[in-house]
């Protein structure tokens, strides 16, 4: 359990609702056909609900998936090496895929999503909802980018640290004891 600490708010409610319907609109300016949405977890979880909401309102039936891959476990630093804890249960094969992620870092985690559903024929954009520019280990950029971020560890909006501050409604900066 990680001890509760003051959460400084780096983007609020409203500004992930709106830009939420914005990255609606651009998905459906696409006509995706047969589309499924899959949302790696467990990070883009709230992300995922709130698009899927979104895409509802611009007409769309999206399906959804959830894939479980990690590469940081209780560590706040990527391990560099991405495993599957739960794959999808879906033929993916001719369908368009917005493969969602929380962030886009290093891109080992995303990239190797996208390869694994593009090699089962799937059509396969990609969708975060922060961006951490300068930081990839791999070439990928994201179809669909909500807000790029500083780099800082951030929670909230499904996001973690251990497990802990996923609940909150916005994205926000747990403060250390210096106050930073």
């Amino acid at each position: 359990m990680v001890q509760e600490r003051r959460v400084r708010v780096l983007i609020d409610e409203d500004k992930i609702a709106r830009r939420n319907q914005e990255i609606a609109a651009d998905i459906a300016k696409r006509d995706p056909k047969d589309l499924l949405i899959v949302a790696i977890l467990k990070g883009s979880f709230m992300f995922a609900a709130d698009l899927m909401r979104a895409l509802h309102h611009e007409g769309l039936m999206p399906q959804v998936e959830f894939m479980h891959l990690s590469s940081y476990r209780d560590a706040t630093v990527s391990s560099g090496q991405v495993v599957i804890l739960k794959d999808v249960e879906s033929d993916v094969r001719d369908r368009d895929v917005i493969l969602i992620d929380d962030i886009l870092e290093s891109g080992r985690t995303i990239a190797f999503a996208k390869d694994l559903l593009a090699a089962r024929g799937a059509r396969v954009l990609t969708c975060c909802l922060l961006e951490k520019p300068g930081k990839r280990a791999v070439s990928i950029e994201a179809d669909f980018v909500g807000f790029s971020c500083p780099d800082l560890f951030v929670v909230g909006y499904g996001m973690d640290v251990a497990h802990s501050y996923r609940q909150l409604p916005y994205i926000g900066v747990v403060e250390t004891e210096a106050g930073e």
